[in-house]
């Protein structure tokens, strides 16, 4: 495993890659600093402003609109980004006006100094540092000076299947989302984070918490759409049958908890920024919440922004909820990908990869 660790301006980052090349004799570590814009490329490209025309809105079956602060493939302003149209590398627009569209090329990690964290006297190949550099770090992170247009579309964000969640949700579904690599990550994250004898609200809960075993003495509130769901998770000691999307303040008084976690279902949230408001509330002061996610979910039910995005710019939208909301400080995201996928995992076909995980959490202030 290796770790690319960065600061911006708002967050901690740290990107966890696994590969068998990275592997090393040595029992320790090593951390390489690179200096800012190091081994990457572009770094050093001005602005470019083109006619907002030049930008293809249509995209097969999708209409396309540009919006400040987002990611794009080139491909979509070939002509004006002098590119293939073939060309998937991604440019952040960071201005845009009736008539024209700016563009950063650059990469989204150039103004950052990294570093690597890896295996002692493991080799930081040109193969590995793209590994960990060029499939989406830093996309997370918004554009200094500009804010982000994640919710220029419908606010309430809208989702394909609009009827009422109880109807989605009427049949329990005993079944674990992830493969369990990737569920053991966020249990291990869990684990770290969180300490024993915290009362821990799991938000939008189901059958199971992800917490570890090692973590005694919790006191566990699950709020969750199934009642039988809720009745079969072993760790929980109350229960509450809670549509956030109907109703979004929580039925808990002021600084109820120690730390929120929710696993594997932000996407769902059709207000989030009401729901954050009400997080920090129920939150003590120095408490966490921990938000976890990967690239799968129940796709009638996801808010359309989280399905057109890139991984790591659905990390920056959580990451955005954060800071909209004005009450967290520390803020950190991290992200584990590349473990092989278990051998009897039903999607093993698909892919030898195991889920990936995306993780941004805070301190109430």
């Amino acid at each position: 495993m290796m770790k690319l660790e960065w600061q911006s301006s708002v967050a901690k980052h740290c990107d966890c890659w696994f590969t068998q090349a990275s592997a090393s004799s040595g029992t320790g570590v090593t951390a390489t600093p690179f200096a800012a814009g190091e081994r990457l490329t572009p770094t050093q490209i001005a602005p470019v402003t083109f006619p907002r025309a030049q930008f293809m809105t249509r995209q097969r079956q999708l209409t396309v609109e540009p919006r400040s602060g987002r990611f794009y493939p080139q491909a979509y302003a070939w002509e004006a980004l002098d590119c293939s149209r073939s060309e998937f590398r991604p440019f952040r627009l960071i201005a845009a006006t009736p008539d024209t569209l700016t563009a950063d090329l650059n990469h989204p990690l150039a103004a950052y100094p990294l570093t690597i964290i890896a295996a002692e006297h493991a080799l930081i190949t040109p193969e590995i540092f793209k590994a960990l550099t060029e499939t989406g770090a830093g996309m997370q992170v918004p554009y200094p000076g500009v804010s982000t247009d994640y919710y220029a579309t419908t606010y309430p964000f809208t989702r394909p299947d609009e009827r009422e969640d109880a109807q989605f949700y009427t049949a329990p579904r005993f079944v674990n989302h992830l493969d369990t690599t990737a569920l053991a990550q966020v249990t291990a994250l869990y684990g770290r984070l969180l300490q024993p004898g915290m009362h821990i609200l799991d938000l939008m809960t189901s059958h199971v918490s992800h917490l570890p075993d090692t973590l005694t003495d919790l006191h566990v509130t699950g709020l969750g759409m199934n009642a039988a769901e809720l009745s079969a998770n072993p760790r929980l000691h109350h229960r509450v049958v809670h549509d956030l999307n109907q109703t979004t303040p929580l039925p808990f008084a002021d600084n109820s908890f120690d730390a929120v976690i929710c696993t594997v279902s932000i996407e769902y949230l059709t207000q989030p920024l009401a729901v954050m408001q009400e997080l920090a509330r129920v939150t003590r002061s120095g408490g966490k919440v921990i938000m976890t996610f990967s690239t799968r979910w129940f796709p009638p039910k996801a808010i359309t922004v989280w399905t057109e995005m890139h991984p790591f710019e659905r990390q920056g939208l959580v990451l955005d909820y954060f800071l909209k909301t004005v009450q967290f400080r520390d803020l950190h995201t991290e992200s584990v990908r590349g473990l092989p996928r278990p051998m009897n995992d039903p999607h093993r076909r698909e892919t030898a990869l195991s889920d990936p995980i995306f993780a941004v959490w805070g301190t109430v202030a």
